[in-house]
């Protein structure tokens, strides 16, 4: 049986390798295949043996990309299209289910990777949805890196350009490029969750523990609070004031201490 094919990416020290770990214990405990995984980094102490690691590339387009994002005020926020690169691994086979680093896996992730062969998948943007605008979330995606290396070899070609016309947003530039060649598909709106927008809604939050929705597989953390503030309980705002929240303990840190053990996760 093939391995599904799974990539991350962490530059820098915002998160530590445990956040790594555990996304790897969240996806190999809910895939029912043999998985694959693969971290691009230029930090790999600390990450458990069985994840590939892939060295974190300068690119050659790196100083025009760079110079349009420092006028969007988006400085890295493209760093993610390294994962698109053709032929990064040689003996790679199949698609590519990627993932940010502040996500928690909760349930079943063989319907996404198997959804809609031959697409890219994201989620829809919460944020651009709510204003009638079709950008996905680049939280969680599909790719077949045999089919859509276009996602790499446009912005290659001519990485000012495209950024200023993605506003420097990855995941504008890579749902609006996938959606130009017609080759773009939505992950189903319960499969991939945000914490605060699905499990913490405001005024709801401060009367009640965050919820996990019935079908979730995927909980987003995009801003604040992240994971570790989440299942403490955060007051940092008060739109975003969570109660503690015990689930998330349990899928992010428990499931994963007895998969990985204590020294892994």
């Amino acid at each position: 049986m093939s391995p599904i094919n799974v990539m991350c990416i962490k530059w820098g020290t915002l998160f530590g390798p445990e956040y790594v770990n555990r996304l790897y214990s969240g996806v190999r405990r809910n895939l029912s295949r043999p998985v694959r995984f693969f971290c691009m980094t230029e930090h790999g102490e600390g990450l458990h043996p069985d994840i590939e690691v892939l060295g974190l590339p300068v690119e050659p387009f790196a100083e025009p990309m760079n110079a349009a994002l420092a006028v969007a005020n988006r400085q890295g926020a493209m760093r993610k299209t390294s994962l698109f690169r053709p032929g990064l691994v040689p003996d790679l086979a199949g698609p590519v289910l990627g993932f940010d680093l502040d996500v928690v896996i909760t349930g079943s992730l063989d319907e996404i990777h198997d959804l809609a062969p031959g697409m890219v998948a994201m989620r829809h943007d919460w944020t651009e949805k709510r204003k009638g605008r079709p950008t996905g979330h680049g939280s969680v995606f599909r790719f077949d890196p045999a089919l859509h290396g276009f996602l790499y070899d446009d912005l290659a070609a001519n990485p000012y350009a495209e950024v200023e016309e993605a506003r420097g947003s990855e995941q504008r530039y890579t749902s609006h490029k996938a959606m130009g060649r017609e080759v773009f598909t939505y992950i189903p709106d319960p499969w991939v969750v945000s914490f605060k927008y699905d499990c913490n809604p405001f005024p709801g939050n401060y009367f009640r523990a965050p919820r996990l929705p019935q079908d979730a597989r995927v909980v987003c953390f995009h801003g604040r609070p992240k994971m570790p503030e989440a299942i403490a309980g955060y007051s940092g705002s008060v739109i975003r004031y969570a109660k503690p929240s015990g689930w998330l303990q349990d899928h992010w840190v428990t499931r994963a201490r007895a998969d990985l053990g204590s020294d892994w996760a």
